[in-house]
This record gives C-alpha cells, structure tokens and sequence, in this order.
C-alpha cells in the first residue's frame, strides 16, 4: 500500500516526506542503550519501514542491510542518510546481497530485523530471525501458500517462548481512526454485524514487463523475482498481497474467528506477459448465523477505483473510506472527530516500546489469520469451489519451490482455470 484511501502517505511515500521529526543525536554515553536494526529487503517499502524504525526510538540505528543488488541497497542507504542521518551506521562489511543475505544481516548482531522482501520468502525468513532471537516487525501477507502459514504458524508460538516481539505490517490495526471505529462497532454501535462489503479497485502495482526486455542470460529465477508481484509463488496474487488489507478488516470486525466458507470469482481482462496472477477478485465469506462478508478487488488502469468498507448492522450502518472520516448512520450515529495518527510510524513506536519495556507483544496468530482468509478467497477462485477454512488451513499447495536457485530454470505455471484447477 503507498496511499491510502484517507490520503495518508503511504509506507513507500514516507522518505520523500523529509526528515522531519527525528529524534535527538547519540551521545557517547546513550549509545550502550542503542537498538541496533537490520533490513532485509531495501525497496520502496522496506526503506519506508527503515526510516520509521529509525524515528521510533532515539537510539535505533541501521546496521546491516540485505538486498538482491547493491544498487538497491546503495540508494535505500543515501536516501535514510538524508533522513536519518547518524543513525545510519551501515559498514560496507555489512552491506549483502543475494539469496542468502537475509541470514547475514540477521547472524550480523542486530536485535530488530524488517522483513520486507516479497511474500513468498517470509516465513523462511521469519523462522530464521526469530529462531535467533530476534525482535521483527514483519510487513505482510506474511506467506502464499497453506504450508507457509502453518510454517508462520509455528513460528509465532516459537516467538512466544523466545520472549521477542513480532508486529505486523497490517497497518490499519495502528490506525487510531480505524480502531476507534471497530471499538464502536464491537461495542455494538450498529447492533449485530449482518454483512460487511470491502473494495479494493486500483490500478496495477508492478505490471509485467514484456519478456523482449528480459536481459539476455538473466535465469528465470531472477527474472521473476525482480518481477516478483506478477507471480503467485512470490506474491500470493492480488488479493493476498494488497487486498488482504481489506480482508484484514474483515478479519478484525468477525473478531478474527475464521468463516465457515466461502465461494468465489475471478480470472485475468488484461494479458499477464508470462506472469501467472488475476487482476480481479470477488470473494462471499459465509460467517456463522448467515453473516456475510464480500471483498472484491481489481488491479486495472482506467476504470473505477474505490478502497472503502461498508459494514451493515442491525441497528446501523458503518462507511469508511467514502469522506474523510468513518461514520455510522443509524439508531447510533457517530463520526471520528480526532486527530489521525500515522499508522505506519505508530507500527513502529509500538514495536520499539514494547521492546524498551520489555513487554513483547505479538501480533502473529492474526497475522497469519488474515492472510490464509485472503487465500481461502483466491483457493475458491482459482478452483471455482466452495473451500472451507479447515480445507484452507490444511492446503498442501506448495507454491514455494522447494529449492531456489538464482541462476536456474523456473518454469511458470498457467493462470488457473476455475472448474479445472484442482484444490491441493
């Protein structure tokens, strides 16, 4: 997400917002007290995460980072310094890159690790930082596949033992605006929930390039890393990678119990260029007492875009994203009067207090939660059948390939064909 629907700059606008508001210079002293940061993943999103990490805590500071260039890495590095100045303390022993160069900046010595590679690394990534005891802020979907959350799954309650903090990069759950809204409506402002209905329409994210600009020689593994968002194994698709934002909310106003089932659509309009994901979604979650849930997203240039949520009631009707704030119409009407917060820095101030005071927090289970919800809605999609959670929560669809390599053959499967893809 780089904008949100109530014009919040978004986690990859951040750094062109200036250095604004960065905490004060490390004296000798307070420097025993510093946290030390390590990055993996230096794009757009992962260097928005650096600069916030960095602004949470007077005594952060980056001291590693992992990449798959160092071009990437080199020019994540120059804008932090505008940004974050001191804090950047980034030796070039500690600059990798590669495949492997998330488990260096991990064994590296840092104490907070970003994860903000693409998605289909996660939970690899994840299980090594925290098997190492540290602390993560984990940008989400936090996997694409049904063994990669039970793999998260795992690793969440290893986090637990371990005593170390693990936030999710579900933004809206640290947006004090949201929150105060689903406080209203978990408090019964519209009464019970009877349907709720979520868009997520915009324009593609990272379209595909045609393959005639493919460098000669590049493998097709780097091929489709470098262009990671146009295949499943990487992003998990449209749906899990950007509108499980939507789902999320979803997720938060069913109290994150899961649906019984759900059904639905989607296919590929516009020509894919050798990637493998739709551009459109339309998911019905079936909820226990006849409750519905409907997401529909679509990652289209030139038509309607819409990112809001409308979730009905009872005793009420409760809107976001249509006007400048939340409201409820109805027996109960109400309308967030205060002061918004930045929910992608306030991610962070949460994270790197929690770790001040030594009171992990964890935001794992619901984490994991929210994106197998997105992936039930896609597994009935690329099927065309009805999928029940406990269908998705045990999936064996793998995929991850089991063995990575940088410079091997990777073959792309076909855009699935309802009626015909079978359920794994």
């Amino acid at each position: 997400m780089n904008q949100s629907a109530e014009g919040l700059p978004g986690r990859r606008g951040f750094l062109k917002a200036g250095a604004v508001g960065f905490p004060a210079i490390l004296s000798a002293a307070q420097s025993a007290n510093a946290i030390k940061v390590g990055l993996v993943g230096a794009g757009g999103r992962g260097s928005g995460a650096a600069a916030q990490a960095l602004k949470a805590d007077d005594y952060a500071e980056l001291t590693a980072v992992a990449d798959i260039d160092m071009d990437t890495i080199d020019k994540s590095l120059a804008r932090l310094q505008r940004a974050a100045g001191p804090k950047i303390k980034v030796a070039s022993d500690k600059k990798f890159i590669g495949l492997d160069a998330f488990q260096k900046v991990i064994d590296s010595g840092v104490d907070v690790v970003l994860l903000a590679t693409p998605p289909g690394f996660r939970p690899q990534h994840l299980r090594y930082a925290i098997e190492a005891g540290k602390h993560v802020f984990c940008e989400k979907p936090v996997a694409t596949d049904g063994p990669g959350v039970r793999h998260v799954l795992e690793t969440v309650d290893i986090a637990t033992k371990k005593n170390v903090s693990l936030v999710a990069g579900f933004c809206w759950r640290y947006s004090n605006y949201i929150a105060e809204t689903f406080d209203k409506i978990g408090s019964g402002a519209i009464g019970d929930i009877v349907a709720y209905y979520a868009t997520y329409y915009t324009s593609p994210v990272k379209p595909m390039p045609p393959e005639s600009t493919r460098p000669a020689g590049m493998s097709d593994t780097e091929w489709q890393i470098r262009n990671w968002y146009n295949f499943q194994w990487l992003c998990g698709d449209s749906l899990v990678e950007q509108a499980v934002h939507s789902v999320d909310k979803v997720a938060w106003a069913m109290k994150d119990q899961p649906p019984i089932s759900c059904v639905a659509v989607g296919g590929r309009q516009i020509p894919a260029n050798g990637g493998n994901i739709y551009d459109h979604f339309a998911v019905n979650y079936l909820y226990p007492n006849g409750v519905r849930a409907f997401v529909a997203n679509r990652q289209t240039e030139n038509c309607y875009n819409e990112n809001s949520d409308y979730i009905l009631g009872t005793k009420g009707t409760c809107t976001i994203g249509r006007g400048p704030n939340p409201r409820i119409e109805g027996q109960n009407p109400w309308s967030f009067e205060g002061q918004k917060n930045d929910m992608y820095q306030h991610e962070h101030d949460v994270l790197f207090a929690s770790i001040r005071k030594g009171q992990p927090i964890n935001d794992g289970k619901r984490m994991a939660t929210s994106t197998l919800l997105a992936m039930m809605g896609r597994m009935a999609a690329y099927t065309g059948q009805q999928i029940t959670w406990e269908q998705a929560l045990n999936s064996q669809e793998r995929l991850v390939p089991d063995t990575i390599d940088w410079k091997g053959s990777l073959a792309v499967p076909p855009l699935p064909l309802p009626g015909k893809t079978k359920f794994i």
